[in-house]
């Protein structure tokens, strides 16, 4: 299909700029090479197969087609060492039936514990959300959110080297205001082939026509040498004040190598929607 051929130039171009080298640039020219987004999609499944604001894991659905989505948010996490939290906007449009494209501009804060906060730019983010497999057809919603992390202009305010997340995410609604979603991917960097895996699931409850309610189970494998695992759950909200500005939140603590990764982790945000 001609969207196919074109969310694989995408992904190509995604990938070129990030400054990946062999092996992962390679297997993607190969991709383009195949003429077919098959091929992505099982690379994708075999990574290990992050989102849904306000989680940490991400649902299927990209934004409406001609529309925007725009989050202006903060989040953050503390451990025993001090506070790292990251505040910016998150835009979102969708460019096509299925295909949404996203830049993320943030700004990060350092604070050790006990000193003073420092303030600069993180890890600017592109990424296209593209949705091949529908519930209607299929019972289930189906995309991948591949998102490449530009180098932060320090390492104290994020990575200083490329790097791009490959995931894959599914949902599944009820009736009843019922719905779950959930997936995850690996992350890939110019250094290693594969530096750290993530996996999330997500249930939530539309507990009131304009209040929807969630909880959160997510994992993430060591992401540096002498970093542990981490996993948490986490609960989260949206309100909608109206059909354009809406409310979400998200707390979470962790439940392994708790005082490492996360003692308590946080997200609050304002989306606008038009």
């Amino acid at each position: 299909m001609e969207l196919d051929a074109t969310v694989c130039s995408i992904y190509y171009m995604m990938v070129r700029s990030s400054g990946l080298r062999y092996p992962m640039a390679d297997s993607f020219r190969h991709l383009m090479r195949s003429g077919t987004c098959a091929c992505l999609v099982l690379v994708l499944l075999t990574q290990s197969a992050v989102a849904g604001p306000p989680y940490i894991s991400d649902d299927p659905e990209p934004t409406d087609y001609q529309h925007f989505e725009i989050y202006t948010y903060s989040l953050g996490a503390t451990t025993r060492t001090g506070t790292t939290s990251q505040s910016g906007i998150d835009f979102n449009y969708g460019a096509a039936p299925d295909l949404q494209i996203t830049a993320t501009l943030p700004a990060g804060i350092e604070q050790p514990a006990g000193e003073g906060a420092s303030v600069g730019l993180s890890n600017v983010q592109l990424a296209a959300k593209y949705r091949f497999l529908h519930q209607d057809s299929f019972g289930l919603d189906v995309s991948v959110f591949p998102r490449i992390f530009l180098p932060a202009s320090s390492s104290s305010f994020g990575d200083n080297h490329a790097s791009l997340l490959l995931p894959v995410w599914v949902q599944k609604d009820w009736s009843g205001g019922w719905s779950a979603f959930g997936g995850g991917g690996c992350t890939v960097t110019e250094r290693r082939a594969v530096d750290f895996c993530q996996a999330g699931a997500v249930l939530t409850y539309q507990l009131l026509p304009k209040f929807q309610l969630g909880a959160e189970l997510f994992h993430q494998t060591a992401d540096s040498v002498g970093t542990p695992a981490t996993t948490s759950v986490g609960i989260g909200w949206r309100y909608d004040l109206n059909d354009n500005y809406h409310l979400l939140g998200y707390v979470s603590r962790g439940i392994e190598n708790i005082n490492e990764t996360d003692q308590v982790s946080w997200y609050a945000s304002v989306l606008f929607t038009f």
